[in-house]
């Protein structure tokens, strides 16, 4: 609360004493340090090489030299989860944030907006005389709010950051990025061509923010939240970085697995005791309903594949090694400048991956995840087809879960599973040259990421304050470690740790640790008080090896009581474990409504996901009414989607043109016969569902072409999507393909040229093309 006014009024000014103390912004204490949150993506502890991994990471080696790493770090096993625990010092579920924003529901637990009672550490930081500015990906606005109608209450510039640039959901395009500056959208400064990768342009934006103000007032400290896209799919960067690692994974990930304990039991990360878990360690395992463990969640032995798929897999390793190298550079860069103006060793730099490595690339990899977002697992056919384009932008890559269980070594499963390490233990370094005095030493704690803010107060020598922007605040969940950063024997005080994550659950308490044996989402099992329950001594089994259930019955209760009744204080509950489509099917607060006709204009910006018109498998009719001045028209009229799947109605040498792109796998493509001559035209195509691919849930129908009232091509047996384009460059624009293009048969953007479009409707009611022909005609006589 501003302090009261302590001056003198009186009737002339020059009688008054004047008081600043109320008005003044808030100064921060003379030689406070910065503060760097670093957070990269999907990243296991088994990756960078100051871990014990292979790949090369000279930036994080640099902090790691100047700091302590935690050995014993979690997370949450899920990316907003674990970036709301950070950033708020409690637990997910207590903000809110119990799944990733795309996944939200109407629960306490999972409704994607951390309260204001909850405040950020931009938002304490601000009061206290810090500028503070986010960088990357956010991940903290939930989809129904991400749009330019909606509220921005929950946007970085809402949430205590002055400055933000970087991109609101959970992944993009790294050469063709969806960005956000501020508080609106802008284009990309450059393209591929150009030599544009967005990791590059982050570190940019890092510097030219900090440094905007460094000039003005040289000794103001700084909060900067740091997350580039790597290692989340896709995995893109260029050739010449992915063959620096050409061979190192040839070994496949069986033998990655044992090199790297090796490393790790040498650099101390785990007990030279450590045992390596099974590749598949619940393979046998049924559902409640008899269901077998998911295929997408089972790795394929490297021995069984061919010389073929070997390389493949090889090369994904390779592309995903390459970008978390090209990314360690850039961000080398931003170490760079700071040591160069003199910060780096009074910056607390705290590093951590936000989860284990990802299985989303399912047993053979993908080259388009989206088909994960759809329901689909890719064919090792459609990756060698690729294997030459890897990490480039015709592809939306991701390794195959075999190298998340390599990169995750030496614990079980991956991302998404919150009741085993390889989804929850993660790399995390802490670093203040200036405050901590231990340098390139490991730390056995126990952490969570809800202990870090609480330890970054202690640090600042901040008490965590009783109200923020005048909101009373609730207590943080979470405990600082800072006494373990000074003293490796220290108590943290840390006694317990509850985890919930896509119906999975586990639950530490005192070096044990109770988890269920439950298929994570979008597995379906539902049925949760059938779980069976594993107990283990992590202390001493840190790969949850030795199942300790039948010889501690007692223990195991005691545990399972201490996870409800943790829920219970943290909002635990409801467990969700949906697929795909059932979740993406549930009911949101969406602007858009549940409307059937959505109407687009030119000039305006994209329409992203959770604002745009949702095909999702139905029925639908795209309609624009343009005007033609001549007949070498070119150009995109209306396009949803991106080069990974999307559709799009475009013209080309004056001939109306329109694409379904499924999944970037086909290109299903009908074009006028001839080019559309001058004046003013209803333009459009229509799709009509007429079942599902055999075997499949693939939706299937006839897509008709149509200028005026008149059915120019007709295509039959045309696949489209039965869920989304995507969760990232899935927009929606009108005379321009911004992103990636949705054909390969023009180079976007592709404007609209030779004409003017009024506008264009995308109706999915299932009403006839010719019916709604005519009724958009007769809207347009009337005005």
């Amino acid at each position: 609360m501003s302090p009261e006014f302590a001056g003198r009024i009186d009737l002339d000014i020059r009688d008054s004493q004047p008081d600043w103390g109320p008005y003044a912004a808030p100064t921060a204490p003379a030689g406070a340090p910065n503060v760097l949150y670093l957070v990269w993506d999907d990243t296991g502890i088994a990756t960078w090489d100051c871990f014990g991994g292979l790949v090369d990471m000279p930036a994080m080696s640099r902090i790691a030299d100047r700091g302590v790493r935690m050995s014993q770090f979690h997370t949450t096993a899920l990316c907003s989860p674990t970036r709301a625990s950070m950033l708020t010092g409690r637990n997910a579920t207590t903000v809110g944030m119990a799944t990733i924003e795309e996944f939200t529901d109407g629960f306490p637990n999972c409704n994607g907006r951390i309260p204001f009672d909850t405040a950020l550490l931009s938002e304490v930081l601000a009061e206290q005389g810090y500028n503070t500015y986010c960088v990357g990906k956010w991940h903290l606005t939930p989809l129904e709010e991400s749009n330019l109608a909606a509220t921005r209450r929950h946007w970085p510039l809402s949430r205590g950051f002055e400055r933000f640039y970087g991109f609101m959901g959970g992944e993009t395009d790294q050469w063709y990025p969806e960005l956000v500056y501020d508080n609106h959208p802008v284009a990309p400064p450059a393209t591929p061509e150009d030599g544009y990768h967005l990791s590059k342009d982050l570190a940019d934006k890092t510097i030219e923010f900090i440094r905007d103000a460094k000039v003005i007032a040289p000794d103001k400290p700084w909060f900067t939240y740091l997350c580039p896209g790597a290692g989340h799919a896709p995995h893109h960067v260029a050739p010449e970085w992915a063959d620096r690692y050409a061979g190192r994974f040839d070994m496949g990930y069986e033998r990655y697995r044992e090199i790297v304990l090796e490393n790790q039991k040498k650099l101390g990360v785990v007990p030279a005791d450590t045992e390596l878990s099974p590749m598949n360690p619940y393979r046998g395992v049924t559902g409640p309903d008899g269901q077998p463990w998911p295929e997408q969640d089972t790795v394929r032995p490297w021995d069984s594949l061919s010389g073929d798929e070997q390389r493949l897999f090889s090369r994904m390793a390779e592309v995903f090694a390459g970008f978390l190298s090209y990314t360690d550079a850039q961000i080398g860069r931003v170490l760079d400048y700071l040591e160069e103006s003199g910060q780096l060793d009074n910056t607390i730099v705290v590093v951590i991956s936000d989860n284990g490595a990802s299985g989303e690339g399912g047993p053979n990899g993908s080259v388009n995840e989206v088909k994960f977002f759809n329901g689909y697992i890719d064919t090792t056919e459609e990756g060698i087809r690729f294997l030459d384009r890897l990490g480039g932008p015709q592809t939306y890559n991701h390794y195959p879960i075999g190298w998340a269980m390599a990169f995750n070594t030496p614990y079980k499963l991956f991302k998404r599973y919150a009741s085993h390490e390889g989804g929850i233990a993660d790399t995390a370094i802490v670093s203040w040259p200036a405050g901590i005095a231990a340098h390139g030493e490991v730390r056995d704690h126990y952490v969570n990421v809800c202990d870090v803010t609480p330890t970054v107060y202690d640090l600042l020598g901040i008490t965590p304050p009783d109200t923020v922007k005048g909101v009373a605040q609730k207590p943080l969940d979470g405990i600082s470690f800072r006494a373990a950063l000074d003293d490796p024997a220290a108590d943290t005080g840390k006694d317990t740790q509850f985890y919930t994550m896509l119906g999975t659950r586990g639950i530490w308490h005192r070096g044990w640790f109770a988890n269920t044996v439950h298929a994570a989402s979008p597995a379906g099992w539902s049925h949760f008080d059938r779980d069976r329950w594993e107990l283990f001594h992590i202390a001493d089994d840190r790969s949850q090896c030795r199942d300790l259930a039948a010889e501690h019955p007692d223990r195991l209760e005691e545990l399972k009581a201490l996870w409800f009744s943790e829920a219970e204080k943290y909002n635990g509950l409801p467990l969700a474990d949906l697929n795909i489509l059932e979740t993406l099917s549930r009911h949101r607060p969406y602007l858009a409504g549940a409307r059937d006709s959505y109407t687009y204009y030119p000039g305006t910006a994209d329409v992203g996901v959770g604002a745009a018109v949702e095909i999702q498998g139905r029925s639908f009719a795209v309609r624009a009414d343009v005007l033609l001045d001549d007949a070498d028209t070119e150009g995109v009229v209306f396009k949803h989607g991106g080069a990974h799947g999307g559709h799009v109605l475009f013209f080309a040498d004056g001939r109306l043109n329109y694409v379904y792109n499924f999944l970037g796998e086909k290109e299903q493509t009908l074009s006028s016969p001839t080019a559309v001559g001058p004046g003013r035209h209803t333009l459009g195509a229509g799709f009509v569902r007429t079942g599902t691919v055999e075997g499949s849930h693939t939706p299937l129908g006839e897509a008709t072409l149509y200028v005026d009232d008149e059915a120019v091509a007709t295509l039959p047996d045309v696949q489209v999507h039965p869920g989304t384009f995507g969760l990232a460059g899935a927009g929606l624009s009108v005379g321009r393909n911004t992103g990636s293009p949705v054909s390969r048969s023009y180079t976007a953007p592709f404007p609209f040229t030779g004409g003017t479009i009024e506008l264009v409707n995308v109706d999915v009611s299932g009403t006839p093309y010719a019916d709604l022909d005519r009724e958009f005609a007769r809207a347009f006589a009337r005005d």
